[in-house]
């Protein structure tokens, strides 16, 4: 199932490249969610430009004054509607001939943002705009597909390293939504036991004490990450095997 809104905020219009704006130099956002325990990225179709009607990541120009976490920052905010998000950069793209037209390099970030809390806005530059299954993308523009397979890997690693999965999950969760979130980004499925063994080593879950409710089938314990721990383990990292 794919979700949709109408016009979103980037610009591959040479003509229309703000006069604020650096005119070779942009970035891009791969924007992760997960949703119904699927991987989604959020994609647009473009109405613009050489991009007329083709799907691509979310983007815009670097503002002359801005820097480079700002102006990512700034793209996914405004596209998403949310303000608490986890972002990094993934690196620079600049082949020659990724842009048909002239010279342009792209600055990319992969961003993680919780699917309810999502309130898609835009300017008037798109056709649509849609979450897809990371498994069931369509063609993509220039160099698109190669940025989001990049951006994919780079993920897989990552939540082996940094605890970033949390960046997903609402403020109290189970350890059945925990393991979702880790097998919807690595696409497999991991035994339960191991799973659990392993994270409650970490020391990174606190229990709350309380349940869930309003569930049709037994209720399970609620847990929340310590931010002290997280903070630990996402500047000095770790190895997370299954």
């Amino acid at each position: 199932m794919h979700y949709k809104t109408s016009n979103i905020s980037n610009n591959i219009d040479e003509e229309s490249i703000p006069d604020d704006c650096i005119s070779n130099l942009t970035v891009d956002n791969i924007v992760f969610a997960i949703h119904e325990g699927k991987l989604k990225v959020l994609l647009v179709k473009y109405n613009r430009g050489l991009a007329t009607s083709q799907w691509g990541l979310i983007g815009h120009w670097v503002r002359k004054d801005e820097n480079l976490d700002l102006a990512a920052l700034r793209v996914v905010k405004s596209t998403t509607g949310v303000e608490n998000l986890y972002l990094d950069q993934l690196g620079a793209f600049g082949n020659v001939d990724r842009y048909p037209a002239r010279r342009i390099i792209t600055i990319v970030y992969y961003s993680l943002v919780r699917f309810e809390e999502t309130n898609l806005v835009s300017g008037d530059n798109a056709l649509e705009c849609e979450w897809f299954d990371v498994n069931s993308v369509p063609a993509l523009m220039f160099d698109h597909a190669d940025i989001l397979k990049s951006g994919l890997d780079y993920l897989r690693y990552k939540v082996r390293h940094e605890p970033i999965g949390f960046s997903l999950l609402p403020e109290k969760f189970t350890l059945l939504e925990l393991q979702g979130i880790y097998e919807s980004i690595l696409n497999k499925s991991l035994d339960k036991p191991n799973f659990r063994r392993k994270f409650q080593k970490m020391n990174l879950l606190i229990n709350c004490k309380e349940k869930q409710t309003n569930v049709a089938h037994r209720a399970a314990t609620l847990y929340r990450f310590d931010i002290n721990v997280y903070e630990k383990l996402r500047e000095f990292g770790f190895t997370f095997e299954f």
